[in-house]
């Protein structure tokens, strides 16, 4: 063998694997990759837990609707949500025959983030003849500012709820109005 011969096969055996460096430079390449993705994906997590719970909301509300519809009233605050699937939370038993539920197929008491749901009538949201339903969100403290209501949806830009927005109000028409 010839000299040029053994420098062309051992340039083809040290040119045939990657070096170390190469190998770390594109392993920190996927990971600051990787990095990007899971930041930008982290808040749309969160961003769905809230829309999954809006839908939640919407849910609960014609359940409600069909409650109201039914006994002429929403459920008071200790009858709670769980009237809508279990007849006997209702406080009087005179009404048993004008339940038609269950009205929810499935239980609902917690939130996306494992809290209670929280349910008040006479509302403090909106006024006493409204309800309110509010998920506490994921810091799960009531009154901070990512509590989800079911009134969310009634809200303009400024965070205000609309003064003309009259969904599930109780008035003189309705069923159990004044």
């Amino acid at each position: 063998m010839s000299p040029e011969t053994i420098d062309k096969n051992t340039v083809r055996t040290i040119r045939s694997g990657f070096t170390l460096i190469e190998l770390l430079i594109v392993i920190a390449i996927l990971l600051a990759i990787g990095g990007l993705v899971v930041v930008n994906l982290i808040p749309r997590g969160e961003q769905a837990k809230s829309d999954l719970q809006r839908v939640q909301f919407d849910q609960i509300a014609s359940a409600f609707q069909q409650f109201r519809l039914d006994l002429d009233r929403w459920p008071s605050e200790e009858e709670g949500i769980v009237v809508l699937w279990d007849r006997e939370q209702m406080e009087d038993e005179n009404e048993y025959e004008r339940w038609r539920g269950p009205y929810l197929t499935e239980p609902v008491t917690e939130d996306r983030w494992g809290n209670e749901l929280v349910y008040h009538f006479p509302g403090e949201i909106r006024g006493e003849s409204y309800y309110d339903l509010i998920s506490v969100g994921p810091d799960g403290e009531e009154g901070s500012d990512d509590d989800i209501t079911n009134h969310d949806r009634l809200r303009d830009a400024d965070g205000e709820i609309a003064e003309d927005a009259d969904f599930g109000a109780l008035d003189s028409n309705a069923p159990g109005g004044p």
